[in-house]
């Protein structure tokens, strides 16, 4: 069968996506999104029409706290504030749709393994095998804050996540093939000889139980990973489907793909499927794209770009000035942040204020502006240059970005061969391409 590319749309329960104060623009609907389902539904219609694999929540339990060492800046400009949450969402829209795949972000530092196999897996059973986990350590101090917990050092929350997994996956096989007899006769509903019992008593965690919910057509929710360097990527090969990466362009993709295959042949396991994060700017000429993109540009105060950054990072940056070159300055987390954005902007002298930016704009992911001819250009020849699996899409403007893109970059590709023009799989692991567990 010919390889075609996979789409996963990237989005936030909160006031914007990706792009700050994309919530003021007239078109957007977010705001009204916060309060009623049915535009949550709606625009699942929409991505099921574009044939897309799924929806993929990111998550930012608490606020972000760490600019001004305060939560003001979030507040005020709605970055990613309220953080409503994304799992809630998953029965109305798996009750709106047929196909489309439905994945949030759950953190392995707020959650116990048996809450969150309960969650998704009740939402995996009734949607017929359609639930996504992205799994993640829980790095954000308002996340720890907002919970009473303590924040353990990068490599022991990996440590703790390892363990975390062990319990998920004990109780996702507790109930073995055959065990379920619902015999009415004999008022018999299963067979206690194959549900296994879990006595985990670990270091971070003790479990005492049967598996919760019942299998689902898929046996679990497919496992997405933001593995990057070191213990997080030996982490994501471990026990990712599908890996989820954001590198700023082309080159670092690339070097991404590399590193992945590199420690997955160490570790002595196949590398798991990427999708990368992207966003598309899309009209009908290249002209208008850049107009749209300028305007993004333009809306975003400062403050809340800096909030965004500082947040993400675990860095005040309120402590830098703004427009020194970053080169200039020799503090560690400065350093950390050059070394990153170099890959973005290249040698050239550049300041904490474009750096802020270009992260309240996207993230880091790269910008795919144009006609929607250009921006299919560009998307087949990211995923044909990397062999990468796919994308997580964020939009702009929701929802008229996601309509554009669907109604408009999406059948060139499928003229094209490069895109499925329908499902052929009846779980998100099957549509994923993924092989059956």
């Amino acid at each position: 069968m010919t390889r075609q590319m996979h789409f996963v749309s990237f989005l936030i329960n909160s006031p914007m996506n990706h792009t700050v104060l994309s919530w003021s623009d007239p078109q957007d609907n977010r705001p009204d999104a916060l309060t009623n389902v049915k535009v949550w539904q709606d625009l699942a219609r929409t991505l099921e029409r574009g044939c897309f694999d799924g929806i993929f929540f990111a998550d930012t339990p608490g606020v972000f706290d760490r600019y001004r060492d305060s939560v003001e800046d979030a507040v005020r400009y709605g970055v990613c504030w309220p953080s409503h949450d994304p799992v809630v969402l998953l029965s109305a829209l798996a009750a709106a749709t047929e196909h489309l795949g439905l994945a949030s972000t759950m953190s392995t530092s707020a959650y116990h393994p048996w809450t969150i196999v309960r969650q998704l897996s009740t939402v995996d059973c009734l949607s017929g095998g359609r639930v996504g986990w992205n799994v993640v350590t829980g790095h954000l101090r308002g996340e720890h804050r907002a919970l009473g917990l303590d924040q353990l050092e990068h490599d022991r929350r990996y440590d703790r996540a390892d363990e975390f997994m062990d319990v998920c996956y004990a109780l996702w096989d507790s109930i073995g093939e055959g065990a379920i007899l619902a015999d009415r006769e004999r008022g018999v509903f299963a067979d206690p000889a194959k549900v296994r019992l879990l006595d985990h008593q670990g270091e971070f965690f003790r479990c005492n139980t049967v598996g919760p919910v019942l299998p689902s057509p898929q046996k679990r929710p497919v496992l997405f990973q933001a593995g990057t360097s070191g213990r997080g990527l030996r982490f994501g090969l471990t026990h990712a489907d599908v890996v989820f990466a954001i590198e700023p362009n082309l080159p670092g993709m690339m070097r991404y793909m590399d590193t992945l295959k590199r420690t997955s042949a160490e570790m002595g396991i196949t590398a798991p499927g990427v999708t990368f994060g992207i966003q598309p700017i899309v009209a009908s000429t290249e002209e208008e794209a850049h107009r749209l993109h300028d305007t993004l540009v333009e809306r975003m105060p400062l403050e809340a770009c800096l909030a965004r950054l500082s947040g993400t990072m675990g860095i005040d940056f309120s402590q830098f000035e703004l427009d020194e070159p970053m080169q200039n300055m020799k503090t560690e987390a400065s350093q950390g942040l050059l070394k990153a954005f170099t890959a973005v902007l290249g040698d050239k002298p550049f300041t904490l204020r474009e750096v802020a930016r270009r992260w309240g704009l996207s993230v880091g992911m790269p910008q795919i502006v144009g006609s929607p001819e250009q921006v299919a250009d560009q998307i087949e020849h990211i995923w044909r240059e990397t062999g990468c699996h796919g994308f997580n899409i964020t939009p702009n403007i929701m929802a008229k970005s996601v309509e554009d893109f669907v109604d408009h970059v999406v059948p060139i590709l499928q003229q094209r061969g490069v895109y499925r023009r329908e499902y052929t799989g009846r779980t998100f692991r099957e549509n994923l391409g993924l092989a059956p567990l």
